[in-house]
Parts: structure tokens; sequence; C-alpha cells
């Protein structure tokens, strides 16, 4: 790589690319605030948001292997001969999806996954189910969604990112103003709204994608070796293998709160910290795109951008967390009481830890796509799930009386422990490579360049 190709990449040009991403993921905070004011509006806001929130809670997993088909069509997707590999992935991996929600849907399992699983009443099983009946095809839009995220992005359109979550969120306000209307009866309400907006931002993507296919991408791009789909199984079985590891943490995150000083301050200050550190988290989820579609053109450019960008979310916490911004936002917005918003905005102090770590595993984990590596994140995201167990248990051992920043200290070390991981396996590489002649950055395995342009 000469001088010349590593200066045709600007910041404008990054700023470009990056910011419809930061703004889409941010956005979608918005869709659940929708539906939970819609709720929120029934005659029982209790009862009905609570059987809404546990079918949520499984679709939150059974969702994971669709949303992953996003990171696998960017990385792998340069013709449409490897499109159709990638379509032929996407089937397999949606009609699983499908399965699992009907069994969930029509069969006893449903039942006795709410019952032992989520400790659900006898009395709300039925409208749980009722509820992820509809939920159950909101994975299905969303990975056709992510398919033809996958395509935007590679070719720098995120704007219709951007463009597809906003026609979202008209489609599901308005809809919600007709429920607010008519009434708010049952909790199915909030699943209908969240599969229309699904519905309508998968239209929006299939409409962008399938018109880049027609006319931008070719038959077959001269090197890419993608052609069968099992050279993309081989790509993405590491990432829902991650994916899945992933899932127990949050669970034995709020396990072990159960066992502090104060259970139940413990566990609201863990929620109301994390999810304001999601929110602004959210924004910066996007960086293993940049390194996925710039990096090979211009790395020194890509890693001053994301040195940049790496410490906005751990100023954000900061400004949150020591200035009167932090408890006015949770008393006036969330409504956060005093006793309640200070254990919050301690807990928050330590979730710096991992806003601060996130930019640069995310950054790894798109070099590592970017090598077609995912295996490594398996081993790197079993690193996080143990760190997170060792720290959770010293924790509950030797200091109770930290509560909810337990939980943050607990998830931060856990996100600390996989990044060491995935920077460790690239430094070795690097070392290796720089014995062979070529590229810093070739793939490994039989999988060639995956990204010859931007």
């Amino acid at each position: 790589m000469n001088a010349s190709e590593q200066t045709r990449i600007t910041f404008r040009q990054l700023l470009a690319f990056f910011l419809p991403l930061g703004f889409s993921a941010s956005l979608v905070t918005i869709s659940h605030v929708i539906i939970n004011s819609t709720l929120a509006r029934s005659s029982h806001p209790e009862i009905i948001i609570s059987a809404y929130a546990l079918p949520m809670s499984i679709l939150g997993i059974t969702e994971k292997p669709a949303v992953l088909l996003r990171q696998t069509c960017s990385a792998l997707v340069r013709d449409r001969q490897s499109f159709r590999a990638m379509s032929l992935v996407g089937f397999y991996v949606l009609g699983s999806v499908s399965l699992i929600g009907l069994l969930i849907s029509y069969t006893s399992i449903g039942p006795w996954v709410f019952v032992h699983l989520f400790g659900a009443e006898e009395s709300m099983i039925a409208p749980m189910v009722d509820v992820y009946r509809v939920l159950m095809f909101v994975s299905i839009f969303s990975g056709i969604r992510c398919i033809y995220h996958g395509i935007i992005i590679y070719n720098m359109r995120t704007k219709w990112l951007t463009i597809g979550m906003l026609i979202r969120l008209v489609g599901m306000y308005s809809l919600s103003l007709y429920f607010i209307k008519t009434g708010v009866t049952s909790a199915t309400v909030g699943a209908i709204i969240f599969l229309t907006g699904m519905i309508i931002e998968a239209a929006v993507s299939y409409w962008e994608g399938r018109s880049l296919l027609r006319s931008v991408i070719p038959e077959k791009h001269p090197g890419h070796s993608i052609e069968k789909s099992s050279q993309v199984f081989g790509f993405y079985k590491p990432l829902m293998y991650s994916s899945f590891i992933a899932v127990i943490s949050i669970p034995a995150i709020n396990a072990f709160l159960g066992k502090t000083t104060d259970i139940q301050l413990s566990i609201a200050a863990f929620a109301i910290a994390a999810s304001l550190t999601q929110l602004v988290q959210s924004f910066f989820t996007y960086v293993h795109q940049l390194v996925l579609n710039f990096y090979r053109k211009d790395p020194e450019s890509v890693l001053r951008f994301t040195l940049m960008i790496s410490l906005i979310p751990g100023l954000l916490i900061a400004v949150m967390s020591y200035t009167p911004a932090g408890p006015w936002f949770m008393e006036h917005v969330m409504g956060v009481n005093e006793r309640l918003l200070e254990a919050s905005l301690a807990t928050l102090r330590v979730f710096m830890i991992m806003t601060l770590i996130f930019p640069w595993l995310d950054y790894g984990n798109g070099l590592l796509m970017l090598r077609s590596q995912t295996k490594v994140m398996v081993w790197s995201q079993a690193a996080n799930v143990c760190a997170t167990l060792l720290a959770l248990f010293l924790c509950i051992a030797f200091s109770p009386g930290w509560n909810g920043m337990i939980g943050a200290l607990a998830q931060s070390l856990g996100t600390a422990a996989e990044a060491a991981v995935v920077w460790f396996v690239i430094r070795e590489t690097a070392k290796m490579e720089g014995k062979i002649p070529g590229p810093p950055l070739s793939a490994a395995g039989n999988t060639k360049e995956l990204s010859e342009n931007a």
C-alpha cells in the first residue's frame, strides 16, 4: 500500500459514513420509548408492560442470529454470486429462528420457558404467549433488514440506515397514537407496534439494497473468492456461537446482585446506569464497520478517527456522573429518587471503564472480521464471561456493600478481558505476517481478501 493510497480517505468521508450508522443505532432506543409509553396508557400498565417485557427478553436471544447477518453480509458480499451464497445462509438462519418461534408459540415449550426460566405467574402465560406469537415475526424481518444493511453499508450508502429508522419511527408513532385513541387493552399492542416498525425498516432496506444489486454490484468481482454458502457459514458460525455465550453475562449479573446487601437498590441502580451507558455507547457500536470498509485503503486515517471518537462515550458518561447534568436527567427525565439516584450515579461512574474499552474492542473485532478470524471471537467472548463471573464472585464474597457497582465493575472487567484476547491474537498474527510478503492484513485460512476496495 503506497502513500497515495493511504491518503485517499478523508476525515469528512469517515464522518459521512459513520454518523448515519451512529444515529440509526441511537434511534433504536426511541422505538422502545414509543412502545412503553403506549403500554403505560392502559388501565393496568404494570401487568401489561410485564407481559410485554418477558417475551421481549426471549426475542433478544432469538433475534441475535438474524442481527449477525449484517456483519457477515458487509464483510463477505462483493458481487451477486456471493450475495446468493449469503441469501442461502440467511434462509437457513431465518428458517431455524422461525422454527424456534413456532415451538415457543404453539407448544408446551413456551409456557415452560416463561414459568421456569423467567418465573412468570400462571395467569401471565397466555398473554405472554400471545405477545410472542407476534414478536417471532420481528426476527424474520430483522434478518431481511440486516442482510440488505450489509450491502448498503459496504456501498457507502449509510444514510439509508438513518432514513429507514426515521420512517420506522414515524410509522410506529402513528400506530401508537391510533392505539392510544382506540384503547390499549393488551400487551399484544406493543408487539404489533414493534413488528410494524421492523417491517417498515426492512422494506426500506430491501428497496435500496435491491437497487444496489441491480445497478452497482457486479455479477462476479475479480479475485473475490466467496462463492459458496459453506464459506459464508465458516465466517458466520463463530459470530453466532460468541453471541450465545454473551447471553450468559446479564442474567448472571442480575443473579449475583440478588446477593448484595441491598438487593432492590442494587438491581435498580444497575438497570438505570446500564440503560444510560447503553444509550451513550450505542452511537459507537459501528466502529467495526469503519475497519471493514476503510482499513485496507487507509489504516492510518481509520486509526486516527477511532482515536478521536473513542474518548467521546467516556467523556459523556463522565459529564453524566460528575456534573449536575446527570442528577438532573435522572430526576426530571427518569423520575429517579434521591437514594436510587446516588446509587445509580456511583454505578455509572464505574461504567466509565467499559466505555473507554469498548470502542477498541469493536475496532479489534473489525480487524478479526477483515482477516476472517471470527473463530477468535468465541474465545474472546468466553474470556469475557469467565472474567465477569470471577469478578462477581469475588465482589460478592469480599464487598457485597458495593451493590450495583458490582455489576458495572464485573461487566467492565469482562469487556477488558475480551479486548485483551482480541488484541493478543491481532498482535501475534501481525508478528507472523511481518515475515510474509504482501499486505499487512491478508485473510486467514482459505478465504482471500474480503475487501479489495471500499
